[in-house]
């Protein structure tokens, strides 16, 4: 009878061979994903050096992906600088000559943008005389009827408001000469203050009252 014995070894011996060269082959393929290509992210940490000289953390590869290009931020700071109101600090306020008519002095006050960036102004500005001690004199003066209007000003432009009050000399209302008149910016709390020039005012009494005008463009009629 014949041995049939070997060739059965023989298939059993190449099965676990071939089982065998799978495992290893398998174990190989571990081996090769994590030591090769690294995971999406993985690069980005080992390649980028810190300014320290070490590898970078995942939280400074983020900020660095998301930060924006220094162009970008610069338009965005240009922008910002040539919008919005004038503030007290970027304007100068002086009064112009007086324009006597009618029984009326009326005097330009104005204001000028000395800052360098582009500003507005809209509406009425505040006024008050005050003495040398800085005691207002009178009230404050009225909003003459008009239409406000934003006005834009350039580094240099001005934007003047008319303030106009009866004559004293004609009205008879009681007077007060003043050292200076206090201006305030249109939608501002801290005022500027001129050196007035022009003689007694009215304060009290008939006829008393000082009325300013909404800014227009220019320093004046």
């Amino acid at each position: 009878m014949a041995d049939t014995s070997q060739p059965l070894r023989r298939a059993a011996l190449l099965a676990s061979g071939v089982a065998l060269l799978g495992l290893v082959t398998a174990c190989g393929g571990e081996s090769a994903s994590s030591s090769g290509t690294p995971e999406p992210g993985k690069a980005a940490r080992s390649s980028s050096a810190d300014p320290g000289g070490g590898a970078s953390s995942p939280g400074d590869t983020a900020s660095a992906v998301g930060s924006a290009p220094s162009d970008t931020a610069g338009s965005a700071s240009a922008s910002a600088r040539t919008d919005g109101r004038c503030h007290t600090s970027e304007l100068r306020a002086s009064v112009g000559r007086v324009d006597p008519g009618a029984g009326q002095r009326n005097f330009p006050v104005v204001l000028t943008n000395t800052s360098e960036r582009t500003c507005t102004v809209y509406g009425y500005p505040g006024a008050a005389f005050v003495d040398a001690s800085g005691k207002q004199l009178g009230p404050d003066p009225e909003r003459a009827a008009g239409s406000p209007r934003t006005v834009t000003l350039t580094p240099g432009r001005s934007a003047w408001s008319g303030l106009s009050f009866s004559s004293p000399q004609i009205s008879g209302a009681r007077t007060a000469t003043p050292a200076a008149l206090l201006v305030t910016p249109p939608d501002e709390r801290e005022p500027l203050k001129v050196k007035w020039v022009a003689g007694e005012v009215p304060v009290g009494g008939n006829e008393s009252s000082v009325t300013v005008t909404a800014l227009s463009p220019g320093t004046g009629p």
